[in-house]
């Protein structure tokens, strides 16, 4: 069994976001178990295990998921679902863009990310993966991934001192995500 919280103040933005209220309340059930909360919090658990060898952006946006899940399945407002088509302007996108390849080296967080557009979390997600195709956890792995091949090709950089300037809190991290991205791990690329 996994025992979940969240801090108040993140359901108490979401539901403003979403509701149009800052204050919600709950509806308590018992007996069942809802699927995508327990993937959500395995996620979380898998996550915390790992000791942060994922992101900060990563952990934002489970937890921000499973608030968005809770406001929508077990409030006693009803929800509906806002008529939402369009991604970003092109210059908002840029600005996202621009942002992230130029702070790949530090923990970007979610809350970050969407000030730069003046949305909330919960909408800087969807317009981000509408525009681009990806998440924007799976977009900075990429970005650190292909930053990490341009440094591996300078010489005098080792594979770990590769890693912790890209950005990636671990060298099995940054591993795991160089050889699922390019199919090689990054002492074969280097040798290669």
């Amino acid at each position: 069994m996994i025992s979940l919280s969240l801090k108040p103040e993140l359901l108490r933005l979401s539901a403003m976001e979403l509701l149009g209220k800052d204050c919600v309340e709950l509806i308590p059930k018992f007996g069942f178990q809802d699927e995508l909360i327990h993937q959500l919090g395995l996620a979380m658990y898998t996550e915390l295990c790992s000791q942060g060898s994922s992101s900060r952006l990563y952990s934002d946006t489970l937890a921000n998921a499973l608030t968005v899940h809770l406001l929508r399945n077990y409030t006693t407002q009803k929800y509906q679902t806002p008529n939402y088509n369009g991604g970003f302007a092109q210059h908002k996108l840029r600005l996202v863009i621009d942002y992230i390849n130029d702070n790949l080296e530090r923990e970007l967080s979610l809350k970050e990310l969407a000030a730069l557009t003046q949305m909330s979390q919960y909408h800087f997600c969807r317009a981000f993966k509408q525009t681009i195709g990806f998440s924007p956890h799976q977009y900075l792995i990429q970005q650190r991934v292909e930053r990490a091949k341009q440094l591996l090709q300078k010489e005098g950089m080792s594979i770990g001192a590769v890693a912790n300037a890209c950005g990636f809190t671990h060298q099995s991290h940054f591993h795991r995500h160089f050889k699922r991205l390019t199919g090689v791990t990054p002492k074969t690329f280097l040798n290669s």
